[in-house]
């Protein structure tokens, strides 16, 4: 019984996410409406506190919109009928996870696509936003190596892959970390998973890396969505000096919920 509302509850969790997440009172930051698509996007209050990081993410909300725009009116143009219950609704979302160093800036990047298929979906990505250079970058700078399959990815890949199972287990989903469902997390920056500076209880510091992972990319729709923690002392052997200077502290209770 126990188990079934666990599932019940991440089944809940996961259609949760799948609704659009900006409150009914907010104002987007930048909107498309016709009979084809209502097309959203939404900045945290802090982004916009940033005017070039605001721009950047505002420009790639923008292209993103238009394209869902352009794809909806050639799709409405051609079968007319799958519009018969409304316009495709998308919503991209751009959320502040951590300020680090006063400088490095982790942001959670959401999609919400109604498209009229059987379910709605549901996107995530990361920007690691420098502050000092007013660009986005990766977590390269923090780590002497990061070449694919290289100590540091591979290292990096085995605690993810355990913070994973061990988030599976506790929604009582078998998770042999030498399953399919691990098979996508590769030993590369580009391919183990969008990655955020986790906050931490040590002011200006971050606790560890967190990987993003939205509903179908390791497990099926209905487990949702997956975030894996890997703690900075995991991290020691392989951080250059930025690296070092960056974390410390443990990660609040607060973001384990």
């Amino acid at each position: 019984m126990i188990s079934f509302l666990r599932g019940s509850l991440v089944a809940f969790a996961a259609l949760a996410l799948l609704t659009p997440a900006f409150a009914e009172d907010a104002k987007p930051d930048f909107a498309i409406a016709n009979k084809s698509i209502e097309a959203t996007v939404l900045l945290d209050g802090p982004i916009k506190a940033d005017p070039a990081l605001a721009a950047d993410c505002l420009a790639e909300g923008k292209r993103w919109a238009e394209k869902y725009r352009a794809d909806a009116d050639r799709e409405r143009k051609q079968t007319p009928d799958m519009f018969r219950d409304g316009a495709w609704t998308v919503e991209r979302k751009y959320d502040v996870r951590s300020l680090v160093h006063d400088r490095y800036i982790s942001i959670v990047r959401t999609d919400y696509t109604n498209t009229g298929g059987v379910h709605p979906n549901a996107d995530v990505d990361t920007i690691l936003w420098d502050k000092t250079a007013a660009k986005r970058i990766s977590i390269r700078p923090f780590f002497t190596e990061t070449a694919d399959g290289g100590p540091t990815m591979t290292a990096l890949r085995q605690a993810v892959v355990a913070a994973l199972k061990t988030e599976k287990l506790k929604r009582d989903i078998p998770a042999d970390a030498d399953a399919h469902w691990a098979k996508p997390i590769e030993p590369k920056l580009t391919k183990i998973g969008a990655v955020t500076l986790a906050p931490s209880t040590e002011p200006g510091k971050s606790s560890g890396l967190t990987f993003h992972y939205p509903p179908d990319a390791i497990g099926p729709h209905a487990e949702g969505d997956y975030v894996g923690f890997v703690a900075w002392d995991k991290l020691k052997p392989y951080l250059t000096p930025e690296g070092v200077a960056i974390f410390g502290g443990a990660r609040p209770r607060s973001d384990e919920d």
